[in-house]
């Protein structure tokens, strides 16, 4: 039995929308015999992660009014409900708000001198260079900007920061080849040749959590909020303003004793999903999911929150976003052109909002158990 053989309402909704899913619903297989370089070595086959859908997600974003289905593959029963109830209070609300504010991702090479006045020098030298490495840069790169250039000195020693816009990819691989080809075009006219060279020094906080990606950029900051009128609160979530928001000063209150980077409760759910169904570099997770979230019970009654997301690294070109399912969740999400970049990032910061109110009132109302025991356990 496959997917289409299993009555699904919201496959019955899609269709009437006319949204096709064939290659996620099994309908189409999936040619074994393309080519996937770029994407895997050593092609032995595909592991098959359920996806199911959320929505429709109302946002606000900067491309206007618009609504969304939201492919979500997971294994973890409950997660796709918790959000699909989340994504319902935000919608009938009147909508997230979600504005993306930034683009940078960077690259950080390391350079090692015979001496700390040496490494002075050069670290001044290349930050004078700025203006034309920044010509050499989009002569090197159709997409790639080069916004700035950071050099942080210890001892003999330079980490030396590139941040580049990336336009409508993800941007890792294309800032490590534009950083590597600068290099070595300036490095000749350098007034000291480092003893030492890596073009990564691990400082530009690729793949891992970090307090840099919370304060500064990397990939797309986006920030998304809602208002979700207290009688909302009460039908959809089960839940009232005033408990949502205690159990969230709570859980902030024990994500500083733990040492947590930023207050998020379960973000990670929301961009895994999305990530692995839209073919994103799921191993980016551990900086996209830093942030902030804010939740106030507003003079009305109604409950206000908002997320903020500086470390969103996603992309609408290169990587998997191409591969059949991949591309056809993308089109069901309404994220398939590269100009729809920021709207995908809004998109998915949105998402993870409306499952922090979720997973907020089902922990205040101690339904958090119940819903994974129903949900989340084979029977």
């Amino acid at each position: 039995m496959n997917s289409t053989d299993i009555p699904n309402k919201y496959l019955e909704i899609l269709k009437k929308q006319d949204k096709s899913l064939p290659f996620i619903t099994g309908q189409t297989q999936v040619d074994h015999s393309a080519s996937y370089q770029g994407n895997i070595e050593n092609f032995i086959g595909f592991a098959q992660v359920p996806i199911g859908v959320a929505g429709p997600l109302l946002l606000h974003g900067s491309a206007g009014k618009s609504e969304h289905w939201i492919p979500m593959a997971t294994t973890e029963g409950a997660l796709v409900a918790s959000y699909n109830r989340g994504i319902k209070a935000c919608t009938v609300s009147g909508g997230i708000t979600a504005r993306t504010i930034g683009n940078q991702v960077q690259r950080s090479p390391y350079f090692e001198f015979a001496t700390l006045v040496e490494a002075v020098t050069f670290g001044k030298w290349i930050k004078s260079l700025q203006p034309m490495i920044s010509a050499g840069v989009e002569q090197a790169s159709r997409f790639a900007k080069l916004v700035d250039i950071e050099v942080k000195q210890e001892g003999n020693a330079l980490n030396i920061t590139f941040s580049y816009e990336t336009g409508a990819a993800a941007g890792q691989n294309m800032v490590t080849l534009v950083t590597d080809q600068i290099l070595r075009q300036v490095l000749e006219q350098a007034p000291h040749q480092p003893t030492q060279y890596y073009i990564e020094g691990n400082m530009s906080g690729d793949k891992k959590a970090n307090f840099k990606s919370l304060s500064k950029i990397r990939g797309r900051k986006v920030a998304a909020e809602v208002i979700v009128p207290n009688q909302i609160v009460k039908d959809v979530l089960k839940s009232s303003s005033d408990n949502i928001v205690k159990f969230w000063q709570t859980g902030t209150l024990g994500g500083v004793q733990m040492g947590a980077i930023g207050n998020l409760g379960h973000v990670t759910n929301a961009l895994t999903a999305i990530f692995i169904a839209c073919g994103q570099d799921v191993a980016c997770i551990a900086e996209a999911a830093v942030g902030t979230g804010r939740m106030e019970v507003m003079n009305n009654g109604d409950l206000y929150a908002s997320l903020t997301l500086p470390g969103l690294i996603v992309g609408l070109v290169g990587g998997g976003t191409s591969l059949p399912t991949q591309n056809e969740a993308l089109e069901l999400i309404g994220c398939n052109t590269p100009d729809d970049i920021d709207k995908f990032a809004e998109i998915c910061c949105a998402v993870a909002l409306a499952g922090e109110l979720s997973i907020g009132a089902a922990i205040a109302e101690q339904h958090f158990a119940k819903a994974h025991k129903v949900l989340g356990r084979k029977q």
